[in-house]
């Protein structure tokens, strides 16, 4: 009679419990144990829906009047989701309606707030209500004078430069969703830029990643994104130059 296959665990199994990558999954045979491999499976395929995934606008227009702040909805150049996921220079462009409505509502702006589909629109769908109940009382607290809050879609990070630009204001804000990956699937990413303009490139930004329930809480978010805020302002830069020293000065405190 044939032995059936023993499933052999990991000295690192322990450690599971403390992070969503996977780690200690065992073996059988020389193989993955069947329940990780449908597991795998199961997230690829989440990440796949979520690059395919569109902006929820009806639950969006709901939950985003509560916040008190106009609502404009642009587009990239990117006529459609494949050709946004073939051509990411036309994701980092304003379509010319887009240029046209911003044109109209530009005034002197401390911050501009961009919410944008990125690579995962599930991300938005899912979270951005509750990080902004936590980010937009800070900014309204600290007085800076906010643009009309822009819902992008087909959006890459760079068109950030051309909205805010556009618009008038001395830093941009993008709340973006993040590339899935196999262990999280909606994550946004706020990218924060000082004096933004079409051409700047990733070293003129700073990006706060992973925010979702399982990763960086939304509170924490917040107040991370505050202090980048107040540190660009303070400094007037943004990007490589601007660190983020908060922890290394809180340790620096404790006693």
């Amino acid at each position: 009679m044939e032995n059936t296959p023993v499933k052999i665990t990991d000295s690192w199994e322990s450690l599971r419990e403390y992070t969503a990558a996977r780690i200690a999954l065992g073996r059988v045979g020389d193989s993955i144990p069947l329940t990780a491999s449908l597991e795998f499976k199961l997230a690829h395929a989440h990440a796949r829906d979520a690059v395919y995934s569109e902006l929820d606008r009806t639950a969006l227009l709901m939950g985003l009047t509560d916040f008190g702040l106009p609502l404009l909805e642009i587009q990239s150049m990117a006529v459609s989701r494949s050709q946004y996921l073939q051509r990411p220079d036309l994701g980092r462009l304003p379509s010319a309606s887009s240029v046209s409505l911003l044109q109209e509502h530009a005034a002197e702006f401390d911050i501009c707030l961009i919410l944008a589909d990125g690579l995962s629109a599930t991300a938005i769908n899912n979270n951005i209500i509750p990080l902004l109940k936590c980010l937009l009382p800070f900014l309204r607290g600290m007085n800076y004078r906010l643009t009309p809050l822009c819902m992008a879609s087909q959006a890459r990070v760079a068109l950030s430069d051309h909205v805010a630009g556009t618009l008038g204001a001395k830093l941009s804000l993008m709340l973006i969703g993040e590339r899935p990956g196999l262990s999280a699937a909606d994550s946004i990413g706020a990218y924060l830029t000082y004096s933004p303009k079409p051409g700047l490139t990733d070293e003129s930004r700073n990006c706060v990643s992973n925010i979702r329930p399982e990763g960086l809480g939304f509170e924490a978010a917040a107040n991370k994104i505050l202090y980048l805020i107040r540190e660009a302002f303070h400094r007037k830069l943004s990007g490589v130059e601007l660190k983020d020293n908060d922890q290394m000065s809180l340790q620096q405190k404790a006693p």
